[in-house]
């Protein structure tokens, strides 16, 4: 059995993965949103890119048995199963210092950023530029006149998604530090969640 990694609350995580394994994100305790970004293992210039995936599929998010796309239009993950209710986001950048400045903080707060940085850098790689995230189990409804709320994840402890890899990748993942609106469960309190790289079946 593949060993199961935490993405520690408020941190990141980055791990190989090859073409045909399958990564399962985990959302441990059922509150936590997790940034996700894919780069292609050979040149980080390519990445999965949500506005190529929507395009591509004309829809908000990928179902399952359906592809996310890279910035380059090829294939990059697949999604294969979602315990969840589905409810994730594909519109939002990821958190930054000049987030939390916005909203107020005046000291530096950790953010999925710097996240993504670190964790590629544990890696012994840099990231040309940070794509938009897909935000698993993040909750932002919107309106028939489009303005979106920040609300508290629906999933249960123990949801996960599924994805297989459609070529040699690098995955990243950051356990939102987001504590100064609901997106982590009305509390506003991050949590850890959980990886694991699998063979394929």
């Amino acid at each position: 059995m593949s060993e199961i990694i935490e993405i520690p609350a408020r941190k990141g995580k980055a791990a190989f993965v090859k073409s045909g394994q399958r990564v399962k994100v985990i959302n441990t305790l059922g509150s936590q949103v997790v940034d996700t970004w894919a780069f292609s293992m050979y040149d980080q210039r390519e990445f999965m890119s949500m506005e190529h995936t929507r395009s591509t599929l004309a829809k908000m998010m990928a179902g399952v048995g359906e592809y996310l796309y890279t910035n380059r239009r090829r294939p990059i993950l697949t999604l294969l199963a979602d315990t969840s209710p589905g409810i994730h986001d594909t519109l939002l950048s990821a958190c930054d210092v000049h987030r939390y400045a916005l909203l107020g903080c005046t000291e530096y707060h950790d953010n999925c950023t710097d996240n993504l940085a670190a964790a590629m850098f544990s890696l012994g790689l840099s990231v040309p530029q940070t794509p938009c995230p897909l935000n698993l189990f993040m909750n932002i409804p919107w309106t028939a006149e489009g303005v979106l709320a920040y609300e508290a994840p629906k999933t249960q402890p123990g949801d996960y998604v599924m994805f297989e890899a459609c070529m040699d990748l690098v995955i990243v993942f950051s356990a939102c530090p987001q504590d100064m609106v609901p997106i982590n469960g009305e509390n506003c309190v991050p949590t850890e969640a959980h990886f694991q790289v699998l063979n394929a079946a």
